[in-house]
């Protein structure tokens, strides 16, 4: 999945000269997080401002009448200049390293230096829940393989030969290089009859291991 289908494309922005009060008052009305700062008609990126920036730079509660000058400096003076962005055929997964790497909380996206529009981390999160089915009614099944090829269809035929469909998969490392864990989430609530068939095939099923129940 690429960024421009999850893409929020009403972006609200404001230029660099716009008060700071003007910010405070459009992240409260539509209860979002971040503000590009664009100038020109293609809306060219030049910062961003966000609700942390509004509250590193507003009084504490214990002064909040005093300097009410300074909410009418202009966001240039506050916002941050050194916009990370995206680009609309980015994937989704290589847009969550970003966030992940640089701990921010959006994303602008632009092409040829036009802004077009803005992705959050709940965007992704919400594209990365549908993606791996754990919003729809599943199990969660991990199995430890050797790391080598062809581990991935040997386990997925055995769910075809219970008629059970496969929602999503996951791979990642194990602490031992030698082995791999896959990770289904499958569309049965009962997973012992699967979980059954998979250790009968001599693999280890890591999870789930629930004491008491014969599996």
């Amino acid at each position: 999945m690429i960024i421009e289908e999850i893409m929020k494309r009403d972006v609200l922005t404001l230029t660099e000269n716009a008060p700071i009060k003007d910010a405070m008052l459009l992240l409260d009305k539509y209860r979002i997080r971040h503000i590009p700062i664009v100038e020109g008609p293609n809306k060219r990126i030049v910062g961003i401002i966000s609700d942390r920036d509004i509250r590193d730079a507003s009084p504490s509660i214990f002064h909040s009448t005093e300097h009410l000058e300074d909410f009418l400096k202009p966001v240039s003076s506050i916002m941050q200049r050194n916009v990370i962005t995206a680009h609309p055929l980015d994937f989704v997964e290589e847009v969550s390293t970003i966030f992940y790497e640089h701990n921010i909380g959006c994303l602008p996206v632009t092409e040829d230096d036009e802004l077009l529009g803005i992705i959050t981390e709940t965007d992704v999160l919400h594209t990365l829940v549908e993606l791996m089915g754990a919003h729809q009614p599943s199990s969660h099944i991990e199995v430890k393989v050797l790391n080598k090829t062809g581990m991935l269809a040997s386990i997925a035929n055995i769910f075809k030969e219970l008629h059970i469909n496969i929602t999503s998969v996951l791979v990642y490392p194990y602490k031992n290089p030698e082995y791999k864990i896959l990770v289904f989430r499958v569309q049965t609530m009962d997973p012992r009859r699967i979980i059954h068939a998979i250790e009968k095939e001599g693999y280890e099923v890591i999870w789930p291991k629930q004491p008491g129940i014969n599996l």
